[in-house]
């Protein structure tokens, strides 16, 4: 039987399938790292303390693309385990584990629908993979349902007010000025057939409470001074002014919370208009 993928993976598995090349350089780069850094200021773990001590944690990288990330969390202790929608991303990362000497599973699959059982994970992570790349409305209750009561959901995204501030050229950087409405954001379609997802900070915060996190914090990254990049859509400058990136980190409560005043499910947002493509990255090394 084929496999059934929502017409979002179904684009988004064409798009790094198809691009998947220019991302290798980034992965042999990020492999070779002794120490992680995270996001396309590449802030180092050390400061950013994103993930912490996960020596025999059970992992799962969502969306791992060259599966660095995992690697890192392997090189730490962890017990890794990754899924990606790309075949051609992942053909990348085998490779770079045969030069590595590192062995850990790899899925091709939808990180909406992960084939592995309930509660098998202590920590699951995606740095610029699902959590921009597939629905959080699938995403992140699927994540909820890999992990054991404590266990942690860790994410680095584009920050929400740089999503508001994008033109709709790749080429062109955020601007100081709201190009358009937060009300009514969710699905970002692109010129090049690609599909993100973004929800302003209170639907992610009501999303992670419906399903089952308690948030623990919300960091806004501000990118350190004299750093550079090479994505053209956001410029230092812009980066020390206000945050480009957000990492997520909550963790799974030992037992669902429901009463009279708890809230109701978060409403999802209507898509907005499909605009040019906006050139965010799955991540420096993806």
């Amino acid at each position: 039987m084929s496999e059934h993928l929502p017409d979002h993976a179904a684009k988004n598995r064409e798009f790094w399938d198809r691009t998947a090349s220019d991302w290798v350089a980034a992965g042999e780069r990020n492999w070779a790292a002794t120490e992680p850094s995270w996001g396309i200021w590449r802030i180092s773990e050390a400061e950013l303390q994103m993930v912490g001590a996960v020596a025999g944690l059970d992992t799962i990288e969502l969306g791992c693309g060259t599966a660095y990330v995992s690697a890192w969390l392997a090189g730490r202790g962890a017990h890794p385990v990754g899924i990606d929608n790309s075949a051609a991303q992942l053909e990348t990362a085998r490779r770079l584990q045969r030069e590595h000497g590192l062995d850990f599973p790899l899925i091709h699959g939808n990180a909406e629908t992960v084939p592995l059982p309930d509660a098998s994970f202590d920590l699951a992570i995606s740095e610029y993979g699902a959590s921009i790349w597939a629905d959080p409305y699938a995403w992140i209750p699927e994540a909820a349902r890999l992990l054991r009561p404590g266990g942690r959901l860790v994410f680095l995204v584009n920050g929400y007010l740089e999503m508001l501030c994008a033109p709709d050229s790749e080429v062109e950087p955020s601007t100081d000025m709201l190009l358009r409405a937060q009300f009514g954001s969710h699905r970002f379609e692109w010129s090049d057939g690609s599909v993100e997802f973004h929800l302003p900070h209170g639907l992610m915060i009501d999303l992670l409470h419906e399903s089952g996190f308690d948030l623990e914090r919300l960091i806004e990254i501000r990118a350190p001074e004299g750093a550079s990049t090479g994505f053209q859509y956001v410029t230092p400058e812009w980066a020390r002014r206000w945050p480009s990136e957000e990492v997520w980190r909550a963790r799974k409560r030992a037992k669902a919370r429901r009463g009279p005043g708890d809230p109701g499910p978060p409403i999802g947002a209507a898509a907005p208009t499909p605009r040019g493509q906006h050139s965010a990255p799955q991540s420096p090394g993806h």
